[in-house]
């Protein structure tokens, strides 16, 4: 049986995993490898999803709930991805609320898939602003319970990268590697840019040549995880927009503004906010990952008279206020000049982790 490389890329809620999977993903498949991803949320209809299988990627979606809390599901796109792939590298990106993956989802892969797996280390992917300022002793602007999350994620890592690098310079780089390596001592600390391509070769070189996955265990509060999940609004929708000779990035742009304005306005800590919208062949894709400031836009839909808008959100909210919200801003951004009909929509707050396994030894 063919032995598949697995990459599993964690990383809290905007730190850039689905750009770096789709770099990744062209550089492996460039030096002649194929190569499948995974993707993992509490709800279908998602914008990395759609992202990731424009390209000529094989992509898997695992969705209703994290993988730990269905290892099975997890089981089940591997294995998909190894026969209608027949991918020699797999990489995985699960929910971005999620800590506690040595233990309910590295150990296991390496106990249940012996011979069929060969497990990279754990790569914990940081956004260096929110690193920075949990490093500082702050939350980075998101709840206690939430920023709690993101300092398990970084303690469990075998590999921290902090991402982004291009948004910050060389000094300010090399001194937060540096005070990473004195907080978090046990994990190796490298950096990337999936806009310039900075550290991605050196990064895919460690992760395809290493089975030392999962080194440690950590304790986690499952009360306190439970909570920072649970303080999200998490919304998954798929819209349908008719128009004539609609500007679609006019349009993104009109929106995005208008639902960072008004989370800004209430305080609101955003996890992340991601539009993608298709006209034909075209699209533009649109991130928000915390205050105005943060907010991007690439590529670009052009002009037309039908497109299809994926949104997702998840905001520090109840569910019902994010989709009051969503609604309400889509109604006045549309005007009497588009129309729309919505295929899916789905708003939920996750429940409490209740993983498959919880091992409590490193698998060798």
């Amino acid at each position: 049986m063919k032995t598949t490389r697995l990459i599993l890329v964690g990383g809290f809620l905007g730190a850039g995993k689905t750009t770096l999977l789709w770099e990744a993903a062209q550089r492996i498949m460039n030096g002649g490898q194929r190569v499948g991803l995974i993707t993992n949320d509490q709800a279908p209809e998602l914008v990395d999803t759609a992202i990731l299988s424009r390209d000529e990627v094989k992509v898997a979606e695992v969705n209703g709930s994290c993988f730990c809390c269905n290892f099975p599901g997890l089981i089940e796109a591997t294995k998909k991805l190894k026969k209608e792939a027949d991918a020699d590298v797999i990489i995985a990106e699960p929910v971005g609320s999620c800590t506690d993956l040595s233990a309910t989802i590295v150990q296991p892969l390496k106990e249940n898939l012996r011979g069929e797996l060969l497990v990279s280390p754990l790569t914990v992917l940081a956004d260096p602003m929110r690193l920075t300022d949990i490093l500082n002793g702050g939350n980075a602007g998101l709840h206690p319970s939430a920023a709690y999350i993101f300092r398990k994620q970084l303690e469990e890592s075998d590999i921290l990268l902090i991402s982004k690098a291009d948004l910050i310079s060389a000094e300010e780089l090399v001194l937060l590697k540096e005070k990473v390596k004195l907080h978090f001592p046990d994990s190796e600390v490298m950096t990337v840019s999936s806009v310039s391509g900075e550290g991605m070769d050196e990064w895919l070189n460690k992760v395809q040549n290493s089975t030392d996955a999962g080194k440690r265990l950590i304790e986690v509060d499952y009360d306190v995880y439970a909570e920072g999940e649970a303080v999200l609004g998490w919304l998954n929708s798929t819209i349908e927009l008719t128009g004539e000779s609609i500007d679609w990035d006019a349009f993104a742009r009109k929106l995005m503004q208008s639902l960072s304005s008004q989370f800004d306005l209430m305080n609101a800590s955003v996890g992340h906010v991601k539009i993608l919208i298709e006209s034909g062949e075209k699209y533009i894709v649109s991130n928000l990952t915390g205050l105005n400031k943060t907010l991007t836009f690439r590529e670009s839909a052009g002009t037309g008279n039908a497109a299809r808008l994926t949104v997702n959100a998840r905001v520090e909210m109840s569910p019902e206020t994010l989709e009051d919200i969503v609604r309400k801003t889509l109604d006045e951004v549309e005007g009497t000049t588009i129309s729309k009909k919505v295929v899916a929509l789905r708003c939920l707050s996750p429940g409490r982790p209740n993983p498959t396994y919880r091992f409590d030894h490193v698998v060798s």
